[in-house]
């Protein structure tokens, strides 16, 4: 039986699920990687997250290669491209594996009636996530929507549940032969080629995740295994996170399993990923202040901490969790600004931005979320920093002229948007 198999978030073969499934239940696979043109299209022209794709497609074609095979590669909308490319290869099967998201799921099932009129099958397989859909919910069938009790369910079940890692290179003799090809170039996708290239090098970080407990809330210290983004793209496996974060640090196990705990709430709650999921949030009477969102944005609030983080984000694509936390915080209860507005500036700056968990996470801070914080909660960005950056180390590395007469004066007072936030809050939910 000849079959493809489509390269999505999982730009790796080794310990690869769909591709274990495709290889060892085919006579040849073809592997090929689509650049989706209805996601590149709504990106900038200088967006790093291509230039990081286009890096490890280029890898992964080369690993392939040295296999006589070739990673062909597409340009195009998928649901058009899968029937033609399944028909280029005279394929019975194409493979691939799972996507949550509500986008990817519409576009899933499109193309799964398009192959089901040519009787070919569609078979997807769960790689990016340790549990999915229905296979961790409460007694009575329905998905959790606290973490607490689901994580306690995924740690019951990881006892019995198989997380070694799928041996591909036992069938990559079944890869079909070909000619190399050469990779379509960022110039010919709409992108600029001539980019920084500030990546976090893939290392597997035992240290890390040992050490991660006691050091990981302190945004000057090196203490996080950066590997976010490789998640994202399936650059590492999360089975091989998982069995290391069981052998020595609950902690990071506990945000590996957050991250499953929001894939699967945007499976089963698609409205949250625009909408508030409690829905009564959505009554909130949000600010509109431009001035206000720009300083955000630009990290000048004068909370130091606020702008060193934005200022992290601005430059490197990246920012330390504890600081998400404070800085989206700031927004939606000091600033009293949607949430949404802040979600849509990290999904444009973030190198890891994940749909699920940059939702989950905004809409944690803003109270509006599953096991949200409650909203009374308000971090005050001060103490945060008396606390994680008591000798403003990293402050003072993103911010030059802090305690200079240059470094603007806070916008807006602490006392006073608390008390405002409570009030707003208190009006929206007790209508």
């Amino acid at each position: 039986m000849k079959s493809i198999f489509w390269h999505r978030r999982d730009l790796r073969i080794n310990d690869n699920a769909g591709l274990f499934k495709a290889l060892k239940n085919s006579s040849f696979v073809q592997p090929i990687f689509i650049f989706d043109e209805t996601i590149l299209s709504k990106l900038k022209k200088s967006d790093q997250r291509i230039l990081f794709i286009h890096q490890e497609i280029e890898n992964l074609k080369k690993q392939y290669q040295q296999n006589g095979a070739d990673l062909k590669i597409y340009f195009g909308n998928p649901i058009d491209l899968i029937p033609e490319i399944a028909h280029e290869f005279n394929a019975q099967v194409v493979y691939t594996n799972r996507d949550y998201e509500p986008y990817a799921s519409e576009r899933d099932t499109q193309i799964h009636t398009h192959l089901s009129e040519l009787n070919i099958e569609f078979i997807g397989t769960k790689d990016h996530v340790i549990f999915e859909k229905h296979e961790i919910t409460k007694s009575d069938g329905l998905p959790y929507t606290v973490f607490t009790p689901y994580s306690r369910k995924w740690k019951e079940k990881i006892n019995t549940y198989y997380s070694k890692s799928y041996q591909v290179e036992k069938y990559l003799d079944k890869l079909q032969k070909s000619e190399s090809s050469e990779i379509i170039s960022l110039e010919n996708l709409g992108f600029d080629s001539l980019q920084k290239n500030s990546f976090p090098f893939k290392k597997f970080p035992l240290e890390q995740i040992q050490s991660y407990s006691e050091k990981r809330d302190f945004p000057s210290l090196d203490a996080t295994t950066h590997l976010s983004l490789h998640l994202r793209f399936g650059t590492i496996s999360i089975r091989e996170l998982v069995r290391a974060a069981k052998e020595n640090n609950e902690t990071f196990l506990n945000e590996l399993i957050w991250r499953d705990f929001y894939q699967m709430i945007i499976f089963h709650f698609p409205h949250s990923a625009k909408d508030a999921f409690k829905k009564q949030y959505d009554r909130i009477e949000w600010e509109h202040n431009d001035l206000h969102f720009n300083a955000w944005c630009e990290g000048k609030t004068g909370y130091p901490l606020v702008d060193a983080g934005m200022r992290e984000l601005n430059h490197t694509g990246f920012m330390h969790n504890r600081v998400r936390m404070v800085v989206a915080s700031f927004l939606t209860k000091h600033l009293l600004l949607d949430w949404r507005m802040g979600e849509v500036y990290f999904a444009e700056k973030l190198l890891d931005y994940e749909l699920a968990s940059n939702v989950g996470g905004w809409q944690w801070a803003a109270g509006c979320g599953c096991d949200a914080a409650p909203y009374f909660r308000v971090f005050n960005p001060t103490s945060q920093q008396e606390k994680f950056d008591k000798q403003f180390e990293y402050i003072k590395k993103w911010i030059p002229e802090f305690e200079t007469s240059d470094y603007p004066e806070p916008i807006i007072d602490h006392k006073f948007a608390r008390e405002r936030v409570l009030e707003r809050y208190k009006q929206a939910l007790n209508n």
